[in-house]
C-alpha cells in the first residue's frame, strides 16, 4: 500500500503533465523544480517517476502508440541504473556533509588549543600573523613566560597537511606546555621535544622546530633549530637584515640527535623574525621567492608597529600568489623597543 506522501507527490505529477499536454504552458514547467525537490526528500526514485508518467500518458491517450509506450522500457531500464548510482551519490553526500561538520569541529578546537595571545611585555613589541593552508593548520606558534624575565617563542611545522598533520601538532603543542615555564635552554627544549616526536608520530611524518628564550632584563635572545627555516635578523643602526642562523635535525627522524644553542644580543630597535616555509617558498610566476626579494618585502615595511608589518608582509606575499596559500603561512616579529 502507498503512503500518503507518494500519493500526494503523484498527483502533483500527474496534474502537472495533464495541464502541461492540454496548455503547453511553460509556465506549468516551473514547478517540476519544486516537485523534483520534494522527490528527493521523499526518496522517490527515478524509476518510479517513470512508470508513473508511462501510466499518465496511457490514461491521457488509450490509444498511445505501441512504439511509445514500448520506448519507456528502455528509459526505465536507464532510470533503474541512474537511481542507483544518485542513492549512492546520496549517501556520500550525506556522510561528507557529516565528515565536514566533524572538520569544522576539529578546526574550532583546534583554533581554541592553539591560540597564543601576543605578549605585553616591558622592552618588546610582538607580532604574529599564522593562516592555513586548509581548514586545519600544521603550524603552531606559542609564547610563554618562562621564569621572571624571559618569553619563550616557538614556531613549529608538521611535514605534512590536514588532519594527521594537525593533530600531531596538537600533540607536540601539549608536550611542549609540560616541559615550559622552567626556562629551559632552547637546546634542552629540543632534545626533549625530539623524544616526544620520536615515539608519538607516524615514520613518515616530522617535525620542524625553532624554539627562542627572549631575556628581557638584559635583551639577550637564545634560540635552536630542529630543521626550520631560518629566520632574518634586522640591525636598526646598519639598516641591514642577516639570517638567524641555527641548524638541527627536524623532530622526530634521530632519537639521538642533538641541537646546538646560539645566542643573539638584541639593540634597541632591532627586529627578530621568525617564519614557516609558507613564507620562504612563496612562488610567483617565476618559482619560488628569492631571498633578496623576501627581505626586499620586509624592507619596505621594516618602520611599521611588529603586528601592522607582518599583516602587510602577508597581504603582500598573498597577493604575489594571487590570493591562493600554497603553504600554511606563520610569521612572527619581535621587536626591541
Amino acid at each position: 500500500m502507498e503512503s500518503r506522501e507518494s500519493l500526494e507527490f503523484r498527483e502533483k505529477y500527474r496534474e502537472i503533465v495533464l495541464t502541461y499536454l492540454k496548455q503547453q504552458d511553460e509556465g506549468v514547467l516551473y514547478n517540476c523544480e519544486k516537485l523534483t525537490r520534494e522527490a528527493m526528500e521523499k526518496q522517490i526514485s527515478p524509476e518510479e517517476i517513470v512508470n508513473l508518467h508511462r501510466a499518465i500518458l496511457e490514461e491521457y491517450d488509450t490509444e498511445l502508440p505501441e512504439y511509445i509506450s514500448s520506448s519507456f522500457d528502455v528509459l526505465l531500464e536507464m532510470m533503474v541504473g541512474y537511481g542507483l548510482a544518485y542513492m549512492e551519490h546520496l549517501s556520500l553526500r550525506t556522510e561528507q556533509q557529516a565528515l565536514r561538520r566533524e572538520i569544522a569541529q576539529a578546526e574550532d578546537m583546534q583554533k581554541m588549543m592553539m591560540k597564543s595571545d601576543l605578549p605585553k611585555v616591558t622592552g618588546l613589541e610582538v607580532g604574529a600573523v599564522s593562516v592555513p593552508m586548509r581548514q586545519m593548520s600544521g603550524d603552531y606558534y606559542n609564547f610563554m613566560q618562562e621564569g621572571d624575565d624571559k618569553i619563550s617563542v616557538t614556531l613549529a611545522d608538521v611535514i605534512g597537511k590536514g588532519i594527521p598533520a594537525a593533530f600531531s601538532m596538537s600533540m607536540l603543542k601539549y608536550a611542549s606546555d609540560n616541559y615550559s615555564g622552567s626556562a629551559k635552554t632552547p637546546s634542552e627544549m629540543l632534545q626533549n621535544l625530539n623524544a616526544v616526536a620520536e615515539t608519538n608520530i607516524d615514520d613518515n611524518m616530522f617535525i620542524t622546530m625553532f624554539y627562542g628564550l627572549y631575556d628581557t632584563s638584559n635583551h639577550l635572545f637564545e634560540f635552536a633549530s630542529a630543521g626550520h627555516e631560518v629566520g632574518l635578523y634586522f640591525d636598526a643602526k646598519t639598516r641591514s637584515f642577516t639570517d638567524l642562523y641555527a641548524r638541527g635535525l627536524p623532530l622526530g627522524i634521530d632519537p639521538n640527535a642533538t641541537y646546538r644553542g646560539f645566542e643573539k644580543a638584541v639593540a634597541k630597535d632591532d627586529m627578530i623574525f621568525i617564519m614557516s616555509d609558507g613564507v620562504t617558498e612563496t612562488r610567483t610566476a617565476d618559482g619560488f621567492i628569492e631571498r633578496e626579494d623576501l627581505i626586499a618585502v620586509f624592507e619596505e615595511r621594516i618602520d611599521l608597529p611588529p603586528q601592522k608589518l607582518v599583516k602587510e608582509v602577508y597581504d603582500h606575499l598573498c597577493k604575489m600568489q594571487e590570493y591562493e596559500l600554497r603553504d600554511d603561512f606563520t610569521l612572527i616579529c619581535l621587536k626591541r623597543v
